[in-house]
């Protein structure tokens, strides 16, 4: 049986605005227990056999719900799926039960290479059957839907035949996944290749979104000497990236929203504080319209 012919279900609610869960924070949340939602975690740090890690996690999770991101599933390649990661993924979701799980549409493994980043993909029929398929996989394994984040990007590819839109709807539609929106990504490649953000947000497939993210981009150059966003993770939510999240939360109503912050990590107030922000980005939104979104 495939996802096609059965839909699982999506896990306990997640509501609210969660965070990045990392261990320099363990201790003024679990003193102060904030009013979030939910943390995050990657996937591939829980993959081991337990130590303070684990013991930390269980901490938050009798607190908070989670929502499991995976970084390394590849879910791109055009291999097979790296079966003994894919059962440590599902390992970490049985023992944690997170409310969400999610991946990357991207690769970064192929024939035994390992690669530090996450790679972009041709948008082709021939893609998109593979990528189906590894979901159908994923979710298998999982014996629950995951959300699939669309990417920043810096390249695009000659051959492909498809909008990332359009790309993302179909993947949705013949698995049954959900989809993370991943705001952050649409500003940053919508910049490096000069479209329109918007125009991509009114085209995305908003009714399989899950969950969002936000975080902070770098600028940088290329190699003609020309602006280039990097999502790196390592600074506040700008200001563009906010306007546009306010007008995809208009559209989706309240949605579970991740502050990601992963690198040059602020003091813990500074994460709280990007939370808050999304929160009443949220209750702003249902202020003007009550009845399309609830604040959380």
């Amino acid at each position: 049986m495939t996802i096609a012919d059965f839909r699982y279900p999506r896990g306990p609610a997640a509501p609210g605005v969660g965070v990045g869960f990392k261990a320099e924070h363990f201790e003024p949340i679990v003193e102060t227990r904030p009013k979030l939602g939910f943390f995050e975690v990657h996937a591939e740090n829980y993959m081991g056999a337990g130590g303070p890690p684990h013991r930390r996690l269980d901490a938050i999770r009798e607190l908070y719900p989670l929502s499991l991101h995976g970084v390394g599933l590849s879910i791109g390649s055009p291999g097979p799926l790296d079966q003994g990661h894919l059962g440590r993924l599902a390992a970490v979701a049985r023992r944690f039960e997170p409310a969400l799980v999610s991946e990357h549409l991207a690769w970064s493994t192929h024939e035994g290479a390992f690669f530090n980043d996450l790679l972009p993909l041709p948008y082709t029929l021939e893609t998109l059957v593979r990528v189906a398929d590894h979901i159908d996989e994923v979710q298998n394994a999982l014996r629950r839907t995951m959300l699939l984040e669309n990417p920043s990007t810096y390249v695009v590819f000659a051959e492909s035949t498809f909008a990332e839109t359009d790309f993302l709807r179909e993947i949705a539609r013949r698995t049954g996944c959900g989809l993370l929106l991943d705001v952050n990504n649409v500003f940053v490649s919508a910049a490096n290749h000069a479209y329109d953000p918007y125009r991509y947000l009114a085209e995305f497939p908003l009714e399989a979104v899950g969950e969002v993210h936000l975080a902070g981009y770098a600028e940088d150059s290329d190699d003609a000497g020309l602006p280039l966003l990097i999502d790196a993770h390592n600074s506040p939510v700008r200001d563009p990236v906010w306007a546009l999240y306010g007008e995809a939360i208009r559209r989706l109503g309240a949605t579970p929203t991740l502050i990601e912050w992963d690198n040059d990590l602020p003091v813990w107030p500074a994460l709280l504080d990007e939370a808050r922000r999304a929160g009443r980005v949220i209750a702003a939104a249902a202020a003007k319209n009550p009845k399309r979104v609830d604040a959380v």
